[in-house]
């Protein structure tokens, strides 16, 4: 899984470049030919949450300042340079590659304009993955901790923002890795044998979103191929008394359909379903 990490792809952002060098891929003992085709001006473009996608987005993917400090720092004045984001500052593709150990801990800074075509209503920052403790800054003000390496999280930065004009977005990061208690799969600080390389700081797609006062944060869906059912529970907020109405497409066409309160689990009868196969990949 570590693996896997170190070779994401992701998109592109814009800060103010600090006095130090330009981020520029390194040189890492395991380069393929794909490597230098990476870029902070083509990097991870794509929407990251297939099941829940909406229209209007912000990806902030791409160039970030950066700072590795002492972990009872507080946030540093000068930046050391700029880390492609989201990858994590081991990797080659990073522009970094430096090891960082647990009495350290990496900032990210970048500015962002939102778009003056959003509508009215809340604004969520989301993170696909921060390994392992981010604290979260908008416009010097903190909106959230979380703790966990593999998980998404998200903040609701509305009160946060400015009216308008350049929005100031840091995260700061600590990861302990082989000298914490928290889930970190093979990661050492002495990579050896079977043993990787620790993968630290923002390693998934950063972006932002609109939503309205009342919207949907989350689906869990549960399919039952015996019973020929699917459940659906939807988890919305600012939304207590909503109804929600889910349908099941075939092709394009609807067959099967449930209504019900927001929170309470909706039954689908697909009787006979149709099973996924390799040799039959159906999907409703």
């Amino acid at each position: 899984m570590r693996f896997w990490k170190v070779s994401l792809a992701l998109v592109v952002l814009w800060f103010s470049r600090p006095v130090s060098a330009a981020w520029q891929l390194q040189k890492g003992p395991l380069t393929t030919r794909w490597a230098k085709s990476v870029s902070p001006e083509q990097t991870w473009p794509e929407y990251p949450r297939p099941q829940l996608t909406r229209s209007d987005w912000l990806n902030l993917n791409g160039l970030w300042s950066y700072a590795v400090r002492p972990r009872a720092e507080n946030q540093p004045l000068q930046f050391e340079g700029e880390i492609l984001v989201p990858f994590p500052i081991e990797s080659a593709l990073s522009g970094v590659m430096r090891r960082i150990d647990d009495t350290q801990r990496i900032w990210y800074r970048r500015t962002v304009e939102l778009p003056l075509s959003w509508k009215p209503g809340r604004r969520l920052l989301h993170f696909g993955a921060v390994d392992w403790e981010a604290t979260v800054w908008v416009n010097g003000k903190q909106v959230g901790t979380h703790r966990g390496g593999y998980d998404p999280f998200s903040v609701d930065i509305t009160d946060a923002l400015r009216p308008s004009g350049p929005q100031e977005v840091v995260v700061a990061v600590w990861d302990p890795s082989d000298k914490g208690t928290q889930p970190r799969g093979k990661q050492v600080q002495k990579p050896e044998g079977i043993w990787y390389t620790p993968t630290s700081g923002i390693w998934q797609t950063v972006w932002m979103e609109p939503v309205p006062e009342s919207y949907i944060r989350g689906l869990k869906i549960t399919p039952d191929l015996d019973q020929g059912k699917v459940l659906v529970s939807v988890d919305a907020v600012g939304a207590a008394d909503a109804k929600i109405t889910a349908t099941v497409l075939d092709n394009n066409q609807g067959v099967a359909q449930a209504s019900g309160p927001a929170g309470q689990s909706l039954t689908l009868s697909l009787a006979p379903a149709k099973p996924w196969s390799p040799e039959s990949p159906y999907l409703y």
